[in-house]
């Protein structure tokens, strides 16, 4: 699959948003504290996904119910689905200027059925001529092992056409719209399950 800009120039994937507000004092705190034991670009990009993939629970696997979706916030709770945390992975990495990108999948619930879209990131390191996505969703259902990888994908769920599974190739600067507006819109987790798209 051949990934897509939404926006041709880099710098659209730089910058910080009301969902991505990688300005914010704790953000900096925590990729400044990340910075510090890394030696470059991609061993910081990898200790910032295994910190939010392993430090920030996935509210599906814990229970709670409370939503989050502004980077920060996930960060103070340790807490949010797959959209929160890529949204807290992209803050921590366009902390420190490495572009990073959105994307979604449209995948299957158990049964079959279309499920709510999920959400990962892709992210370009210095002297790299591709985005690489990354799957910070978190290894706790079993059978999952997302890793952080530039070799080939490691993702939590690759997709599986039988059940009509799709990558989406669009690379977003910002989150999309929809998941947006469910994110902040929803009482709570149940809500929010029957609020999201299960396709864009």
């Amino acid at each position: 699959m051949e990934l897509t800009q939404q926006i041709p120039e880099i710098s659209a994937y730089l910058t910080a948003d009301e969902a991505i507000d990688h300005e914010h004092p704790l953000v900096r705190e925590t990729a400044a504290r990340l910075r510090s034991e890394a030696t470059d670009a991609y061993s910081y990009a990898a200790a910032a996904y295994a910190f939010v993939r392993d430090t920030v629970t996935h509210s599906a696997d814990s229970g709670d119910m409370r939503v989050t979706w502004r980077a920060s916030d996930v960060l103070a709770t340790r807490n949010g689905i797959c959209h929160a945390k890529s949204h807290a992975l992209a803050a921590l990495l366009r902390a420190e200027g490495i572009p990073t990108a959105l994307c979604y999948q449209a995948l299957a619930d158990d049964s079959g059925d279309p499920g709510a879209v999920h959400g990962l990131v892709a992210l370009r390191l210095p002297g790299r001529d591709r985005w690489d996505r990354q799957d910070p969703r978190g290894n706790v259902p079993p059978g999952v092992d997302a890793q952080f990888s530039l070799d080939e994908e490691r993702l939590a769920w690759p997709v599986r056409p039988e059940f009509n599974e799709v990558d989406y190739p669009v690379l977003y600067a910002a989150p999309h719209p929809e998941v947006l507006r469910a994110l902040r819109t929803a009482a709570d987790r149940a809500e929010l399950w029957r609020t999201l798209p299960t396709a864009l």
